[in-house]
């Protein structure tokens, strides 16, 4: 969970080195670790956050790319690959876009498909809290991303 959560924050190729920092980190930080009301789970969350947040601020506009020597049978070809790199890459760029709190909760939400009171105990908001933001962040989503309204059912919950 925590490596899917870095992951659609950061290049690729980064994640799995994050994803171990935000457990080094975790592991260092167990012996002040206070047990309250929000979920164990929350606490690594916030970890992952400011890890991604440090890795931004290390890697301000430097781009990087993995270049793989040799290409098995089994994958697709690369152009389909590139295309999904492109789509993959154009999502990210949009997310960045948003404040991280609205970044958590699209990934928790969409991805991590955690419920919307799971989400607000890990940020410790109300629920409706968590939907306003949501919503907002959805909205704001489409706009940067280009979506013509008439495609935007998903904000209505309607599955045309």
């Amino acid at each position: 969970m925590i490596y899917r959560y870095v992951a659609y924050r950061v290049p690729e190729f980064d994640a799995e080195d994050l994803t171990g920092e935000v457990f080094v980190k975790m592991v260092e930080g167990l012996p002040s670790y206070r047990i309250t009301e929000a979920p164990f789970e929350a606490w690594l969350y916030r970890i992952a956050a400011a890890r991604v947040a440090d890795y931004y601020r290390r890697h301000k506009h430097v781009t990087e790319a993995k270049l793989d020597d040799e290409l098995p049978q089994d994958d697709p070809l690369p152009e389909e690959l590139l295309l999904e790199q492109q789509e993959l890459d154009g999502l990210r760029a949009a997310l960045q876009q948003l404040t991280g709190e609205q970044q958590s909760i699209l990934i928790w939400r969409f991805v991590e498909r955690k419920s919307h009171e799971e989400v607000a105990e890990m940020l410790n908001r109300s629920v409706s809290a968590v939907k306003t933001i949501q919503h907002r962040a959805l909205t704001q989503l489409a706009q940067i991303l280009g979506t013509r309204k008439e495609t935007r059912h998903y904000l209505r919950g309607r599955h045309d």
